[in-house]
């Protein structure tokens, strides 16, 4: 591999040129040259409006030739103020790795080349993976820097509204219906609405909680992030450089009400969003708001993006004879604090970081603690072993780390996944033997890709070890399968052995169900058809139906941690945006 930092940026631009030159030719075939055999292309709006993923350098070559016409991307070059041309290792292979600009008919883009020896070819310089992706359009910029607006101070009305005056008739809709409606303020609708906010697309989050931020401040009291704070940005606003590596859920919460303001996005707290159907003709959604009060706003959004997270509704399993029991039966998303449960007893049910977490939080309030395992589940230290997978973004900047995430093509994730739920086995050997010693039913994913495909097929299945782990192979938490669970009674669960767990409290951690049961129940079952199942991959390369537009026109989703909300945001508002402003079709063919 080269090793010179100006002789690696001689070959990448030696590369851009010539592929810039062969996707101009009239014969496809001469990109063939450019592309070892098991290589990838991923494209992220930038010439196809989708995303989508291409494996295999034939059908590269094919996609490129059909779609390259129509784009006309042109002016590949090293990105300048970026990460330069360096070796690096994904996936487990070693390559030549740089970031580039390019441009197309509508846009201007950004992507990453990855550049390894062809055996087959003379050692030649070959593309390993190549993404492009859509940054901004053309004529519609951001209003960031030296093009943020000048504001009033630059040109005072002394008798006409201030600032406060403006903001207040924003967020009031009462001469207006929003452009887009964006249902649920997490970070998913706080992230979207940014984005649009800076595109000037007239934009309201509706939530049903009574503040900002009541979607990570009403959970349970123990809660924090999982992951570290460098991954966790929003977009425009990065957390201040004091904040701790971990997020409490308060600190969290509160950062979303001072975001909601420092950002002007518009919002309504105490909104119960009713469903809606869709006008083909008119191109916009019918929609039904309802307050806390039990009156209700019709709107008609020509956008609604669900953003209401992977944890939609609550999975409340139909388990025999749980109806016997007698005490406080709660499903996770209810729990709030173990302090009034001191000293009583409690049986949770689900071995996920939720079951974990409220057991552990049980347990130090002084209850007597049960958990119940359902089906094998993952068991990984919180340090070092989670913390792997963002081993990136502990060096560069948050932009270049985020292309680099969306550099990467499912099939390669998946092998790097593997690698990495490999070398944490080794890591945590000590605590999964203590785990299997007291019965406890290890997973590791599905051919061992870990737990961020758990997370990103099924949203769970998995438990980061915060000290929990621990207190089940000292035995200080007991620890039961739900096989062995007989029935229950008025007071607990009866075993198949004939011995009892007595009970004050049933906690039921036991899941979320997915995007489409919500979907059905808004939208009816037409829409739900039509659009189909959202999360997962299915049998591609993408998740489905999210980031992106779905067979429904209007209608989109966006979901996941803080850094998928980040860096999906800025796509998904680019189509909106690109479709308000006649670039695009409301629906992809």
């Amino acid at each position: 591999m080269l090793d010179k930092t100006q002789d690696i940026s001689v070959a990448v631009q030696a590369w851009l040129d010539e592929f810039e030159r062969t996707l101009g030719k009239p014969e496809p075939t001469a990109l063939n040259r450019l592309f070892v055999a098991e290589g990838f292309w991923r494209d992220v709006l930038a010439l196809s409006w989708n995303l989508q993923t291409v494996a295999g350098r034939d059908d590269i070559v094919q996609a490129l030739a059909a779609l390259a016409p129509k784009a006309t991307p042109t002016s590949f070059r090293i990105a300048p103020n970026r990460a330069p041309p360096r070796g690096v290792m994904r996936a487990g292979t070693n390559s030549v790795e740089a970031i580039f600009d390019f441009e197309t008919t509508f846009g201007r883009g950004g992507g990453i080349v990855r550049l390894v020896p062809d055996a087959a070819d003379r050692d030649c310089l070959k593309a390993w993976t190549l993404l492009t992706a859509l940054d901004e359009l053309k004529g519609f910029e951001e209003r960031l820097g030296t093009s943020r607006p000048r504001g009033q101070a630059y040109s005072r009305d002394f008798r006409g509204p201030n600032w406060l005056d403006l903001r207040n008739a924003s967020r009031d809709y009462s001469d207006r219906d929003p452009t887009v409606l964006v249902v649920g303020g997490g970070q998913a609708g706080l992230a979207i609405a940014a984005r649009l906010k800076q595109l000037q697309i007239d934009t309201l989050i509706v939530d049903r909680g009574t503040r900002v931020g009541d979607v990570w401040r009403k959970r349970y009291h123990a809660l924090t992030l999982h992951n570290q704070v460098q991954v966790n940005h929003m977009p425009y606003m990065p957390f201040p450089p004091s904040w701790p590596t971990y997020i409490p859920k308060d600190k969290l919460a509160n950062w979303f009400e001072a975001y909601v303001d420092a950002m002007e996005l518009n919002f309504w707290t105490g909104i119960e969003f009713e469903g809606g159907t869709y006008d083909e003709a008119e191109g916009h959604w019918t929609v039904t708001l309802r307050r806390a009060d039990g009156s209700k706003r019709t709107m008609h959004p020509r956008h609604v993006v669900m953003a209401t997270g992977v944890s939609g509704i609550a999975n409340m399993p139909d388990i025999a004879t749980l109806e016997n029991f007698k005490g406080t039966l709660l499903h996770s998303s209810r729990y709030e604090d173990g302090e009034s449960w001191q000293g009583k007893r409690a049986v949770v049910i689900g071995t996920g970081n939720s079951g974990h977490d409220i057991a552990q939080d049980l347990y130090s309030s002084g209850a007597e603690v049960t958990l119940v395992q359902r089906s094998a589940t993952l068991v990984t230290n919180i340090e070092p072993s989670a913390q792997l997978a963002y081993a990136t973004y502990n060096e560069g900047t948050l932009e270049d780390n985020d292309l680099i995430a969306t550099s990467i093509p499912t099939p390669l994730a998946k092998k790097t996944h593997v690698m990495l739920t490999a070398q944490s086995k080794e890591l945590d050997k000590e605590l999964l033997d203590g785990l299997r010693r007291v019965g406890f039913k290890l997973d590791f994913g599905e051919a061992g890709t870990g737990w961020q495909f758990k997370y990103l097929t099924r949203g769970g299945g998995y438990y980061f070890n915060v000290g929990c782990s621990n207190l089940i192979v000292e035995g200080a938490i007991k620890l039961k399968q739900f096989e062995d669970i007989e029935g229950f009674t008025a007071d607990g669960a009866r075993m198949t052995d004939g011995s009892t767990i007595a009970a004050d409290l049933i906690v039921l951690s036991t899941g979320y169900k997915p995007q489409e049961y919500l979907v059905r129940k808004l939208f009816g079952d037409g829409i739900a058809d039509r659009v189909g199942p959202v999360w997962g991959f299915g049998d591609g390369l993408e998740l489905r139906n999210m980031y992106a537009r779905t067979k429904q026109p209007g209608l989109w989703f966006i979901a996941g941690s803080l850094a998928q909300c980040r860096i999906n945001s800025k796509y998904l508002a680019l189509q909106i945006k690109a479709i308000e402003e006649g670039i695009l079709e409301r629906a992809p063919e």
